[in-house]
């Protein structure tokens, strides 16, 4: 997980809960760009290792959002940082205005995405080139993964491990969360809300 300041703690911790209970997996690593602590919109400090040069190895990215994002689609070099790394992993998991940082580097242009309902009109403005869905929880495109608001990437990711591991091994992990699972990533009464 690639963290930076201001970022949104539920869109991070979410999947790390449901991924972390799946260590014969996958094993979780909080990455942000010089290493060291960095602390989330809500104040909580975290201490993350540094950024890998290059690409990753294989294995799967995920990006949350939160109003850290402002400022970080216009750092050219986080960017292009974040394009290599991308590049390089099996998967893409964003949360939130993760979407919307990710896709700075080019890599949703021409492709589905959605992004947070209450800031929907920067995704237009910031990447025209992606074709940014108002209308959806969470959406699969091959092996990028992108979600709604905050809450819809432990939906997302819960999507993701049914793809990835079976439904059974998704349903088996909401349950033991008792997390409501919403289960149709088209399923989005926000997108009318907002």
């Amino acid at each position: 997980m690639l963290l930076f300041e201001n970022f949104e703690t539920l869109d991070a911790f979410g999947p790390v809960e449901v991924l972390g209970r799946m260590k014969e997996h996958f094993t979780v690593r909080l990455y942000s760009a010089a290493g060291g602590t960095v602390t989330s919109a809500q104040g909580v400090p975290v201490c993350t290792e540094p950024l890998p040069e290059g690409a990753l190895a294989a294995g799967v990215l995920l990006i949350p959002g939160g109003i850290g994002t402002r400022e970080l689609v216009k750092d050219e070099s986080f960017i292009a940082r974040l394009k290599a790394l991308a590049q390089g992993a099996e998967y893409v998991l964003t949360v939130c205005t993760g979407s919307i940082l990710f896709s700075k580097t080019g890599l949703l242009d021409g492709r589905r995405a959605t992004s947070n309902k209450r800031v929907f009109a920067w995704t237009g403005i910031e990447s025209p080139g992606v074709r940014w869905i108002k209308k959806a929880r969470w959406i699969r495109e091959g092996t990028i993964y992108t979600s709604s608001g905050i809450s819809a990437g432990i939906d997302m990711t819960l999507g993701f491990i049914a793809d990835l591991l079976g439904y059974e091994a998704a349903r088996r992990q909401a349950d033991e969360i008792e997390f409501d699972w919403k289960e149709d990533p088209s399923w989005d009464p926000f997108s009318e809300l907002y």
